[in-house]
């Protein structure tokens, strides 16, 4: 995705760090950053809810390898199959990018299934926690995109070209022609969904409800940002993979809102349900 006419600027050079032979690349460094950041947060937030907070860290040891792979597996076997049959090398180099958030979702949510009922934990109350410090974790994360170079969109019109700082007008052009920051869009769009769902967490919504919200207005955001997207794998001709997944999740989280919003507040959410 690196446009052969167009390196980045040093100060957005992908590699962070470089030690003889080893790489440490900001993209990495970033991800574990949100990553622990989120692992933080979410003890607070399980406090809030009720919730064990010293849980966190070994809820966290099964659902972040459990999202990571489901994220990576996603990402090569659904999103990016052609190439990586072609370049089987590179499956295993998740450093260099390539873990898709609805993998990660779909991975944690499978983990979190099995792994809760056997701590005899309540699913939908840890699903609002994860659901509250998932999209401020996407926000952080969506700039490993761009020290990566990755995940822009089709060409900007010169309007938004123009009122483009220049860090981020060098960092999104490839060969020549300045891409829309699509990485930037997603990113703001995730802040502003974290915010959202904060204040239905402090407004102590019903069990289940931010959740689902994240699942709507996440993938919300994603459907229309994805339309603009260079990267993006089509299905049945020039259906769009992710858009298909976001609109069905989408669709999901409305039913689950409406499902959860019609529940009496707290009925039903004994551990494991």
């Amino acid at each position: 995705m690196r446009g052969p006419a167009m390196q980045l600027l040093a100060f957005v050079d992908p590699v962070a760090i470089q030690i003889g032979p080893l790489s440490i690349r900001w993209y990495g460094i970033i991800i574990v950053s949100a990553i622990a950041l989120s692992i933080w947060l979410g003890g607070r937030f399980a406090r809030d809810r009720g919730l064990d907070p010293a849980f966190v860290d070994s809820f966290a040891i099964v659902l972040v390898p459990a999202g990571i792979l489901g994220a990576r597996l996603y990402e090569v076997f659904v999103l990016q199959w052609p190439y990586y049959s072609q370049h089987p090398d590179k499956i295993l180099q998740i450093w260099e990018g390539g873990l898709a958030i609805h993998g990660a979702v779909l991975g944690g949510a499978i983990a979190a299934a099995i792994y809760l009922p056997m701590r005899k934990q309540p699913f939908w109350r840890w699903a609002d926690v994860v659901g509250l410090v998932l999209p401020l974790a996407q926000a952080i994360g969506r700039w490993g995109n761009f020290f990566n170079q990755e995940a822009y969109g089709d060409p900007a019109p010169d309007w938004l070209v123009r009122l483009m700082p220049g860090w981020l007008r060098e960092g999104m052009t490839i060969s020549g022609t300045v891409m829309h920051p699509t990485f930037l869009y997603e990113s703001v769009w995730n802040l502003l969904t974290f915010g959202i769902l904060l204040v239905c967490h402090r407004r102590r919504m019903k069990t289940g409800v931010v959740f689902s919200l994240y699942l709507v207005l996440y993938n919300a955001g994603r459907f229309l940002i994805e339309s603009i997207r260079q990267d993006s794998s089509f299905i049945f001709g020039r259906i769009r993979v992710a858009q298909l997944v976001a609109a069905v999740l989408a669709i999901l989280g409305l039913v689950l809102l409406a499902w959860f919003l019609r529940r009496p507040a707290e009925s039903g959410d004994s551990a494991g349900v």
